[in-house]
């Protein structure tokens, strides 16, 4: 282990290289921090239905997987163990699922239950017949998978700030739902969302909801949590007694969980990204509605997300292009204002130095 590219103490460091936001060999290179775990869905994403295909999954890693909820709600495979068919194309209410290619059956618990014309076949069915199960945690509601059995995420310690907030009884809004295509490397959105250093330069109306002096930023292994402070008379979070944060007016939780994870909670619920890297050039983000209490969503910091995503993809997409300069290469952070993509770059700087 060399020697870190991100120096530990914020004062003297520099900031990631534009080459690591515009080289194929950094993108493909960074490919593995995405094995970990993952959003899959909120349970209200299954509504009625036990069968749930996690379509945005396959595009962060290319692993093709389905959430089914049988006598326990597990994380399975979509591959059809025969010729690598799609199983569940669409969500759905299903007793078994069926391969619409040959007709492999399996059952919900991803074992497999029937296969035609395949009673000469010597040594089927075999354990690797059945849909291989990924790892599934459940989280305040929501469901993780990954790819291998990633250390787990601080759950416990998020559970203090955010579990008064009861997001196991969110319901998924559709008309809140967005899918941007923006031309710009994923770490840019992400070193982005992590500093409010630019909220009065880039977002006026959101500067005044927030009270910029008060906004803080704290960083923990596997992530980041900021903390927006409502101006006077805005709408704010009503903390129970015995809060940390009791006795402040909060307008919102921004929670980063690494690599490309972002909850922000609001006191109308929950607006969530998931960041898809496409390209060195080019990201896609998902954001997902899920709503505690509608009345409050034209109010304060959280009634203004489409205003802010536009002016964020506005800034976002010039930096990128301002990484192909020949004269820039790096940055420095702000001590006070950038400890939150610090914390980032220096997480990718040990993860890439361990897998080389």
């Amino acid at each position: 282990m060399g020697k870190p590219l991100i120096d530990e103490d914020i004062r003297t460091a520099q900031t990631l290289p534009s080459a690591w936001y515009t080289e194929v060999e950094h993108f493909n290179r960074l490919k593995s921090v995405f094995s970990g775990w993952q959003f899959a869905a909120h349970k209200s994403d299954f509504g009625a239905n036990n069968v749930l295909p996690v379509e945005h999954y396959e595009a962060i890693t290319s692993e093709s997987v389905v959430l089914l909820k049988g006598d326990k709600t597990a994380c399975h495979s979509n591959v059809c163990t025969h010729r690598g068919m799609r199983v569940a194309l669409d969500s759905c209410t299903a007793k078994t699922l069926q391969c619409r290619y040959h007709g492999r059956t399996f059952n919900l618990d991803g074992t497999l239950k029937h296969m035609p014309e395949f009673k000469e076949a010597i040594g089927f069915p075999a354990a690797n017949d059945n849909l291989a199960e990924f790892p599934l945690q459940q989280w305040m509601g929501m469901y993780f998978t990954a790819l291998d059995d990633s250390p787990r995420l601080p759950w416990a310690a998020l559970q203090d700030r955010l579990g008064f907030l009861n997001a196991e009884e969110f319901t998924h809004d559709s008309s809140r739902d967005r899918d941007h295509t923006i031309e710009a490397n994923w770490m840019l959105y992400v070193d982005n969302y992590l500093e409010g250093f630019h909220i009065p330069y880039v977002h006026p109306e959101l500067n005044q909801a927030l009270d910029y002096e008060g906004y803080t930023t704290e960083t923990f292994e596997g992530g980041v949590m900021q903390i927006g402070k409502a101006m006077e008379g805005d709408v704010k979070f009503d903390l129970p007694d015995g809060h940390p944060d009791a006795g402040q007016d909060i307008a919102a939780y921004y929670l980063w969980l690494f690599p490309n994870m972002m909850f922000n909670f609001y006191p109308w619920g929950l607006s969530l990204n998931v960041v898809i890297p496409v390209s060195p050039t080019q990201t896609r983000v998902l954001y997902r509605g899920y709503v505690r209490d509608a009345d409050l969503a034209s109010e304060g910091a959280g009634s203004l997300l489409d205003t802010v995503e536009e002016q964020d993809q506005w800034v976002i997409e010039l930096v990128q292009r301002g990484m192909a300069s020949s004269v820039y290469d790096r940055g420095r952070y702000s001590p006070t204002r950038e400890q939150g993509v610090h914390h980032f770059h220096r997480m990718l700087d040990e993860l890439v130095d361990e897998n080389q």
